[in-house]
């Protein structure tokens, strides 16, 4: 049995799972404000900055 097939096989029987916990999470069960959307958004803002400057970081270090 090589790593790709038991890495292949451990993920197959794991994604009938990942789907139910999908379907069963694809609907808000609570209403959001406002501010919790627009915190929400700042959130995946800087999210997005901090992994921008981790690879810019990333690309100009092995520049050197």
């Amino acid at each position: 049995m090589s790593i790709a097939h038991a890495v292949r096989s451990l993920f197959a029987g794991n994604l009938e799972k990942i789907r139910d916990i999908n379907r069963k999470y694809a609907t808000p069960r609570i209403a959001m404000s406002l501010p919790v959307r627009l915190a929400l958004l700042a959130l995946r803002v800087y999210l997005l900055l901090l992994v921008g400057l981790l690879v810019y970081k990333f690309t100009i270090t092995l520049m050197q």
